[in-house]
């Protein structure tokens, strides 16, 4: 298994291959992420809204109404209780939102 593990990637790269030049192109504009946030009293925004728990979801659904391709960040204090954190994802995922990111410092 380590064997294989270590020369997989060396035989994709076994054809040598001279890539065409090109131009850059720019990127397709990306719309912003929907930031979700729970500070450390357990209090949730969206943006720098606060909202009602029991309002995410709703508000959630709304937005991706509104937009098929909605992302999501969401972000809490690292003194927050992991339930509170564990029912917002589990909001976000009811919501249909499927490109999630949790964001975490350095």
């Amino acid at each position: 298994l380590v064997v294989f593990i270590v020369t997989a990637p060396m035989l994709t790269n076994s054809i040598p291959i001279n890539l065409p030049k090109t131009e850059a192109v720019a990127p397709p504009d990306t719309k912003d992420p929907l930031v979700v946030s729970i500070d450390g009293s357990g209090k949730l925004f969206i943006g720098k809204d606060e909202i009602q728990p029991d309002l995410l979801e709703s508000n959630l659904q709304a937005a991706k109404a509104a937009d098929a391709e909605l992302r999501v960040q969401l972000q809490a204090d690292d003194q927050v209780d992991y339930g509170v954190v564990a029912r917002a994802m589990a909001a976000i995922e009811r919501a249909g939102i499927t490109k999630l990111a949790v964001i975490t410092a350095r």
